[in-house]
């Protein structure tokens, strides 16, 4: 069965990141799970820079319930790589964020991953409905993708 491809031109949101050392493992690539911490760095910033939300005393934060990552090509440090995000479905409490790694200047992405973050009120730790900020920057982000 053949990966579908995931090309720069499908993303609407690029977060520029340069590979570290230590992400590299044994076998002389960054290690899968860093792949991870890629998407959490891209989809939080962006929650932050464009959509306000308080990471220190906001009342509500988002709690990942779901993620996944394919992967096609290795990447490895020194690479500089920007990370693709759109929105594959906005709920009321919940989102699907879809991000590829793409090394700087390809069309083609290394690797393709998604998650899903349910927000909820901070204190009690149930879902609410996506503040109006937040919604309005991932809004900007939604896209029906084919197939």
């Amino acid at each position: 069965m053949s990966q579908p491809r995931h090309l720069r031109g499908d993303y609407l949101h690029f977060q520029p990141i340069t590979t570290r050392w230590h992400d590299n493992d044994v076998y002389g690539h960054v290690n899968n799970v860093v792949y991870y911490g890629y998407f959490d760095s891209t989809v939080n910033a962006y929650l932050i820079e464009r959509g306000g939300l308080d990471i220190h005393d906001g009342d509500v934060v988002g709690f990942v319930v779901s993620s996944a990552c394919d992967y096609f090509a290795s990447i490895a440090f020194p690479d500089r790589i920007e990370v693709g995000l759109r929105v594959g479905k906005l709920g009321n409490s919940s989102v699907q964020y879809e991000l590829a790694v793409f090394k700087a200047g390809e069309e083609e992405a290394c690797a393709a991953g998604r998650f899903v973050h349910v927000f909820v009120d901070r204190a009690s730790n149930r879902p609410v409905p996506i503040p109006e900020s937040l919604r309005q920057a991932l809004a900007a982000l939604v896209v029906q993708v084919p197939g």
